[in-house]
């Protein structure tokens, strides 16, 4: 429940009187697999032509960033659509200037990175739990801006997405982890925590907005109340910004399989296979 007489982010997380009504399962999941193919045919574009492609996934805990991205990446070459989910810094990464270790996986030409969560973190968890000082936020908030223009300007393709959700709607999908032993995982002290330091989080994102929301890299902000749309919309948008195009694959034709050799395969008693659970299953 939400706290009395709190304060909610009067930017993008409105307080829900009532949940979300969801996208209908039928209507959603037609249009994801329209998307998805979509997403295929960008991925052939960004191979074929080299471009860099980097997407940003930022937003309070619970927001739907994972889903979104499991969606996005669903039917993409792992070789080259990379998500990248940095641990926490190393000591020597630590001493290292701050943007240095996210540098280090920048797609390529012909690649494609999503970020869950990004050189954000600075802005954000580090400067409300205090695991940076005041100058290297500051730092950071004059740095970000001039290190996104950069890469925009040597040619990588960055789209920034804020997932927005109610402080009601967040402490919902905790307690439904908290229940579920398939996800309790996802719950952190951290995630635990930033309960108590709503308004925190919130004074924090809207000071990110005000210095690295630019015109070479703004900000998109994803309704995320409900998971579904905040999914069909996101990627929908994300295609509506880049103008790649359907590229026509090669033409394949499976190759006429060689007659034998004499090869006699091994007896199968001689290999250690794995019980057969399935049969097991069928028969009981």
């Amino acid at each position: 429940m939400a706290r009395k007489g709190g304060k909610d982010d009067k930017r993008d997380e409105p307080a829900m009187e009532e949940e979300a009504t969801r996208m209908p399962r039928k209507i959603y999941e037609k249009e994801l697999f329209r998307l998805q193919a979509e997403l295929v045919k960008l991925q052939e574009w960004v191979r074929t032509e080299g471009a860099r492609l980097v997407v940003i996934f930022e937003g309070r805990d619970a927001a739907g960033k994972g889903g979104t991205i499991k969606r996005v990446t669903q039917f993409l070459n792992p070789r080259i659509a990379k998500i990248t989910a940095l641990p926490a810094p190393t000591e020597r990464e630590q001493t290292q200037w701050y943007f240095q270790r996210y540098v280090d996986h920048l797609p390529a030409a012909g690649e494609i990175v999503l970020f869950d969560r990004s050189w954000y973190n600075r802005a954000g968890v580090e400067h409300v739990m205090g695991f940076c000082t005041k100058e290297e936020y500051s730092r950071f908030l004059h740095q970000c801006p001039i290190f996104e223009r950069l890469l925009v300007e040597d040619g990588i393709l960055l789209r920034k997405y804020w997932f927005s959700v109610s402080d009601v709607e967040q402490e919902h999908r905790f307690h439904s982890r908290l229940d579920d032993p398939m996800r309790r995982w996802k719950l952190s002290p951290m995630d635990l925590e930033s309960i108590t330091r709503w308004e925190d989080y919130s004074r924090a994102k809207d000071m990110m907005f005000v210095h690295t929301d630019i015109p070479e890299a703004p900000w998109y902000v994803v309704d995320s109340a409900d998971k579904r749309s905040a999914r069909i919309n996101m990627i929908a948008h994300l295609l509506s910004t880049l103008t790649y195009h359907d590229v026509q694959p090669r033409p394949l034709k499976l190759p006429h399989r060689p007659a034998s050799q004499g090869y006699v395969r091994a007896p199968r008693e001689s290999q250690t296979f794995v019980p057969d659970h399935a049969a097991e299953l069928q028969a009981g």
